[in-house]
């Protein structure tokens, strides 16, 4: 069921609605930077997991920006590079124009005060022995507000995502359903007033009916709180249906980047097309006879020289093999790019500028 909120016409101006915001609507809220984070394995000679290698992207006010991919594929890792929950080995954050962790910059803790997170497994996320109320008021309450002002916000926000306060305050994780939880979660996530939100498969453990009622929640909530998010998942559909943008990601690197109407009607990189093509159909006639995309992924610890892909591409050709091919330049929020040499006419691909 989703929830009919009014929308403030501010909400057209971030400006006008949130005196935090500094540079006004053409600056991006988040800018990514080359970012790298790479684990060592023990026993492995200085090697190491290759999770994020090198990812630049930005996340414009008020978007939502859907990241996709495999499993494994470093998604989850580049949620937490974005909050500094891990520390990246390398790159550059920059949020609404002041860059993260440097002396002149934005700090982490002042990050995270408009940065909020949700996060898959909604259980774990709870702590058992406190009840609803008091996981939504913990975050304004450590952030200085009064005890009973922080309780007050939880009341608020609490009622925002759907739940009676005064019936489902009181209780303990253990008492709820998985989509009533998931909603504490979001609740608070949103009681700290964030800018942002970042959601890490946040409706992969609820049954159909449930999604469908935590993603009308999202919409809603993004449009009366003016929020951007960067929602990660491995539901094409879901992104489809919650996204403006899409990133995709393979074997810790972007592979392509663009609308999400553009990405899902015209797809440039061929693992892509390969991830659109083994979505499941409803029509008997149009049952898949082969799989769309053969082998498993490349070990993220010795990664394949040149294009990441190119152990499982069907247009793979020695260019592929020597050289990496290097992600567009996007240059507005309609840039449609991808990490390909068939869409680098220079490239020597046979398929270059066909594709």
């Amino acid at each position: 069921m989703a929830l009919a909120l009014d929308v403030d016409p501010r909400a057209l101006d971030p400006r006008a609605l949130d005196p935090r915001d500094r540079g006004g609507p053409a600056q991006p809220l988040l800018i990514a930077r080359e970012l790298k984070k790479h684990f060592p394995v023990k026993g492995a000679r200085g090697k190491s997991v290759q999770a994020v290698d090198g990812i630049s992207f930005t996340v414009r006010k008020g978007e939502t920006l859907g990241i996709v991919g495999e499993s494994g594929c470093g998604k989850s890792t580049l949620a937490r590079l974005l909050l500094h929950l891990v520390v990246p080995d390398a790159g550059e954050l920059v949020f609404d124009g002041d860059a993260v962790g440097v002396a002149d910059g934005i700090g982490v803790n002042a990050l995270r005060r408009q940065v909020q997170m949700v996060f898959q497994d909604s259980y774990s996320s709870l702590n058992p022995r406190m009840p609803v109320r008091d996981s939504v008021a913990f975050g304004p309450f450590i952030q200085g507000r009064k005890k009973e002002e922080a309780r007050d916000i939880a009341r608020a926000i609490l009622g925002k995502v759907g739940l009676d306060a005064d019936l489902f305050g009181p209780r303990y994780p253990h008492e709820l359903s998985g989509g009533q939880k998931q909603r504490v979660n979001i609740a608070r996530a949103l009681a700290t007033d964030p800018r942002m939100v970042i959601l890490d498969e946040p409706v992969s453990a609820l049954d159909k009916s449930v999604e469908a009622q935590v993603l009308n929640l999202l919409r809603a909530l993004k449009r009366q709180l003016n929020l951007t998010y960067v929602f990660i998942s491995h539901d094409l559909n879901v992104v489809r249906y919650i996204s403006d943008r899409v990133l995709v990601m393979y074997l810790g690197r972007v592979v392509e980047l663009g609308p999400v109407d553009a990405i899902f009607e015209r797809p440039l990189h061929p693992y892509t097309r390969a991830l659109l093509a083994s979505r499941p159909s409803m029509d008997p006639a149009r049952r898949i006879e082969e799989p769309p995309i053969v082998g498993d992924p490349p070990n993220p610890i010795d990664p394949p020289s040149g294009c990441r892909f190119r152990t499982r591409c069907p247009f793979a050709e020695p260019v592929c093999e020597h050289v990496a091919p290097v992600l567009g330049e996007w240059l507005d929020a309609q840039s449609h790019v991808a990490s390909c040499h068939m869409q680098n006419p220079g490239s020597g691909h046979s398929k270059a500028g066909q594709a």
